[in-house]
């Protein structure tokens, strides 16, 4: 299956988004900030991000700019997984190279979809 990074600073989220994904059978590697989580990536090769917006360090729109700029990350499939969801948060999210946008709080059901829905489409490109 895919390799998954998570990166948010909610501990508890972390682990239910890694339990889900884990279950589905992906490979997840977790990170507790946008800073975190480019050094995660270079040391990894990602199928998938799926990151906050608001955190300490560097926040989810920043470090989607910074790992856009990763050789071998300008397609990755990167989807913003946070409270904010208003059209300007979810443009500025756009302009960095976001994907797409899951509004918290979601079920694990929803995020195995949307997952498979993103991994699907980026694996027939």
């Amino acid at each position: 299956m895919a390799q998954i990074l998570t990166v948010d600073d909610s501990n508890s989220l972390r682990r239910m988004v890694a339990f889900t994904l884990k279950q589905a059978g992906h490979e997840v590697i977790q990170a507790v900030d946008g800073s975190d989580g480019l050094v995660k990536a270079r040391e990894h090769d990602i199928d998938l991000a799926l990151v906050d917006v608001n955190m300490p360090v560097m926040g989810g729109i920043e470090m989607v700019a910074e790992l856009r700029k990763l050789p071998g990350y300008a397609r990755t499939p990167i989807l913003m997984l946070t409270t904010e969801s208003s059209d300007e948060k979810k443009q500025e999210g756009r302009r960095a190279g976001a994907t797409g946008w899951i509004v918290k709080p979601f079920s694990p059901e929803q995020l195995l979809a949307i997952v498979e829905k993103v991994l699907g489409t980026a694996s027939a490109a």
